[in-house]
């Protein structure tokens, strides 16, 4: 399921990336990459506070879809 679906404070594991080659580069660069855990922070408009490697990043609502847990 895409990330916008999950519940605030699961932990989930990322199962795959979509996207195109850039799109991909830059969530990759971020720490979105396969088989790392995320925790859904908080959702404030449709976007998201998302902790990935210890860090807290926000996500707009369409670069969220794209993350597969």
């Amino acid at each position: 399921m895409p990330l916008i679906l999950a519940n605030l404070g699961s932990q989930m594991n990322i199962k795959k990336i979509k996207g195109n080659d850039e799109t991909r580069r830059f969530l990759s660069s971020l720490g979105f990459i396969t088989g790392e855990v995320v925790t859904v922070i908080s959702e404030f408009g449709g976007n998201l506070i998302i902790n990935v490697k210890d860090t807290r990043v926000a996500l707009d609502k369409g670069m969220a879809s794209r993350i597969i847990v």
